[in-house]
């Protein structure tokens, strides 16, 4: 059974901080881990992810702000968010890639609302 058990979101002030975690079960040969975000009225957009070779790779606007990490095995992602900007409210979804027959399969979280506001 896949599961997706994302924590970590909430309400911080503007210039603060938060970290997310993802953790990932029932999923076998996974290519890469990362983060989504969609604010209100907006698409889907990378903010950032990290491939089984410990290559990573970030939307501009988070660059230097934010770090990805995952844990040794792959099952678990964490994204440090610093110097948080109010543009940056929306829900974020962990995302799972995994190599299928050839093809890439992709996973997506439940997602998890980060608010920045004072």
């Amino acid at each position: 059974q896949v599961q997706l058990v994302e924590s970590g979101g909430g309400l911080v002030q503007p210039g603060g901080s938060l970290k997310l975690s993802c953790t990932a079960s029932g999923i076998f040969s996974i290519h890469s881990m990362g983060w989504y975000r969609q604010a209100p009225g907006k698409q889907r957009e990378l903010v950032a992810e990290i491939r089984s070779d410990s290559i990573t790779n970030y939307g501009d606007s988070v660059k230097g702000r934010f770090t990805i990490s995952s844990d040794n095995a792959m099952n678990t992602v964490y994204l440090q968010m610093n110097s948080l900007k109010p543009e940056e409210t929306g829900v974020y979804y962990c995302n799972v890639q995994a190599r299928s027959r050839g093809n890439l399969q992709f996973y997506w979280g439940q997602g998890n609302q980060v608010t920045v506001s004072s």
